[in-house]
């Protein structure tokens, strides 16, 4: 198997690692890397052993896949020239800042026949593969996502940060289209918002309620999820997940079972770019797909609308809470 020339477009705090990654995973070459900052893009290339280039334009010749790990307002204009140049693109979240953004760069991989990946890396959270066959319907969803504050993601609220990831999650559960939206959310230590609660109502009859925080002094990744049968909770911070189910077999009266489930050591961002370099390799939908990110991101609009309509009303004069 010939390697895919891979190359890592901003070596931050994220995009380091991928690169650390693309030099090891099989089936991958580490091709070379470029970052705003020459002295940091070096720093990485010497622990690395790979090649420094210094703008996009000059990186895109010698790779076939890329990961875009530049900041959230720039993922647009830099997955574009990726595509373009006929690169497989795999684009940090959110895909872009606007859903038009979103749907141009879903459309143009279309059109060249280029892998699309976006990364919501919780999706191969090794505990996922574990507990994502005790899901079946959905009928309510709780999702309670905290950190504490950060400079880096501040380009963008907490909503684009941090609740993406939730959503993309509910998302995938296939929950139907998106009846209500109703949200609230405060700027505290940014010029954005940091804290916020969603309720979504869907059509098919799940709701899903998601509170997130950059801003918290505990760190916090939980999803729980309530169905007909059964109650399911996952952390995914420690990997664990449990699984309450009603005893099927008759007894005096209804009892419940508990089966506590643990997920594997692997990394996920390095399940994540093995899955991407496969579906480079044989065209394969992307198991978060450009059209999967676009949906979360338009989600994460409706999230921000109803936000922004909740502050109007409650700043207006004589508005009480």
């Amino acid at each position: 198997m010939i390697p895919l020339r891979a190359g890592v477009i901003g070596v931050g705090h994220l995009g380091q690692h991928h690169a650390r990654l693309y030099a090891a995973i099989p089936g991958s070459q580490l091709a070379g890397i470029t970052d705003l900052s020459p002295d940091r893009a070096k720093v990485i290339a010497d622990k690395l052993g790979t090649k420094v280039f210094s703008d996009l334009g000059e990186l895109l010749p010698h790779v076939d896949v890329v990961s875009v790990a530049v900041p959230t307002s720039a993922h647009h204009a830099v997955a574009k020239a990726c595509l373009s140049a006929g690169k497989h693109v795999l684009v940090e979240k959110p895909i872009a800042v606007t859903s038009a953004e979103a749907r141009e760069l879903v459309q143009l991989a279309k059109q060249r026949g280029l892998c699309l990946q976006v990364g919501h890396s919780e999706r191969f959270n090794p505990v996922m593969q574990v507990m994502r066959p005790h899901i079946g319907r959905p009928a309510f969803i709780e999702c309670h996502r905290l950190s504490s504050f950060s400079e880096r993601g501040t380009d963008v609220d907490v909503v684009l940060d941090l609740m993406i990831h939730d959503l993309d999650m509910v998302l995938s559960f296939d929950p139907g289209p998106v009846e209500e939206v109703r949200a609230a959310g405060v700027p505290v230590l940014s010029s954005t918002v940091d804290i916020a609660n969603a309720r979504i109502q869907f059509k098919g009859g799940c709701v899903a309620n998601l509170t997130v925080s950059r801003v918290s002094t505990n760190k916090m990744r939980r999803f729980r999820v309530f169905q007909r049968d059964s109650y399911v909770s996952i952390d995914f911070q420690t990997r664990q997940g449990m699984v309450c189910r009603r005893e099927q077999q008759e007894a005096p009266r209804p009892s419940i079972v508990v089966q506590q489930l643990q997920g594997g050591d692997e990394e996920p961002l390095k399940l994540q770019l093995t899955s991407f370099l496969e579906s480079a390799r044989t065209g394969a939908r992307p198991v978060v797909s450009g059209e999967d990110g676009a949906l979360a991101l338009e989600l994460a609009h409706q999230v921000l609308k109803a936000i922004e309509s909740f502050t109007q009303r409650h700043e207006e004069p004589g508005a009480t809470s």
